[in-house]
């Protein structure tokens, strides 16, 4: 994907959720990654620990990377919390590389819903 392609499916992900949650702003890589790590959950409540939040957003970059076969996911614990095992080093390097990598990543889990609506 060119660069100016990622600019603009990008922006059109995060405008997307910025309307779904009737935010003022859009939403941040951070906190769609969040949003991704609640979906794979699968539940919520009321408030999470940052530590919790942490394991939320690494659950959503393993999911996305799963795509890739970069990570399998191996199950949920007694909690419910989804695990996966690290296979293979992702080749990007640098946080530039990855945030991009990532970005098209996100585009790719969204573009679903963004099209349905549509219809």
């Amino acid at each position: 994907m060119e660069a100016w392609e990622l600019d603009f499916e990008w922006l059109k992900t995060r405008s997307y959720l910025q309307k779904l949650f009737n935010r003022k702003d859009l939403p941040d890589l951070q906190e769609i990654l969040f949003l991704i790590g609640l979906q794979e959950l699968g539940r919520l409540k009321d408030t999470f620990t940052k530590e919790e939040k942490q394991v939320l957003i690494h659950i959503a970059n393993c999911e996305l990377l799963s795509k890739e076969g970069y990570y399998d996911f191996i199950g949920r614990d007694q909690d419910g919390w989804p695990h996966y095992k690290h296979v293979k080093q992702i080749p990007y390097e640098g946080v530039s590389a990855q945030e991009i990598y990532l970005k098209e990543k996100i585009t790719e889990y969204f573009s679903i819903h963004i099209n349905e609506i549509k219809s």
